[in-house]
């Protein structure tokens, strides 16, 4: 993969991304100073997610010429109240200088529709599957606030392919070595088992370039 420079540029991203970007921050993928974070979960609160994602892009800009956002754009803000009020909505109104990649939401920015469907005919046999990221596993009391057991039951179990994480970092068999009751536990308020599928980051990586052209 043909590497250019992000010198010039500010990330600002969710927090339940941070673990992939710090990672490509750490490995030399992105050599910016620049990474700023939303806290993760605020896909349930869209008025704190307008407004620290606002507050987040306005810092950037005052570091860097260019702004990548990392955020989904079908599924990580949806307005009832104001339906035409969408995340390109929001990101047109923060100028030119100001670009969002082009994905749906982070299990997106991992791995492709058509990616998703191999790796569940491959691990659920095309069972439906609830799909999670790392940070969705060690963010869990943010992207599952307000979330009873009586929730999980609503939302989990017809999902019969389990949970997969798509893990680009080795994080849930670190986890699950170091924390194997709180793995235990967290399967079982999910009521479905959950696993790891290892992939590359080289989507993320394609997908951040693409905001360089």
């Amino acid at each position: 993969m043909d590497h250019k420079s992000f010198s010039d540029t500010a990330i600002v991203a969710c927090g339940t991304l941070s673990l992939e970007l710090n990672y490509l921050k750490q490995e030399g993928f992105l050599d910016t100073d620049h990474l700023l974070y939303t806290a993760p979960g605020l896909h349930q609160n869209i008025v704190q997610l307008e407004n620290q994602l606002i507050e987040q892009i306005q810092k950037a800009k005052e570091k860097a010429a260019r702004v990548i956002v990392v955020y989904g754009g079908k599924y990580c803000y949806v307005n009832p109240d104001e339906p035409t009020r969408t995340m390109e909505v929001i990101i047109r109104e923060q100028g030119p200088e100001v670009s969002r990649i082009n994905a749906t939401h982070c299990m997106d920015m991992l791995a492709s529709e058509s990616e998703r469907d191999q790796i569940a005919k491959e691990l659920a046999g095309d069972e439906p599957v609830w799909w999670m990221t790392p940070g969705w596993v060690k963010f869990r009391s943010q992207v599952f606030k307000g979330w009873d057991k009586g929730v999980a039951n609503e939302n989990f179990p017809r999902h019969t392919g389990g949970a997969i994480i798509l893990d680009g970092i080795g994080y849930l068999d670190q986890y699950m070595e170091e924390n194997p009751e709180e793995f235990l536990e967290y399967c079982d308020w999910m009521g479905i088992p959950m696993q790891a599928y290892p992939i590359t980051l080289d989507r993320l990586k394609s997908l951040l370039l693409d905001q360089l052209q």
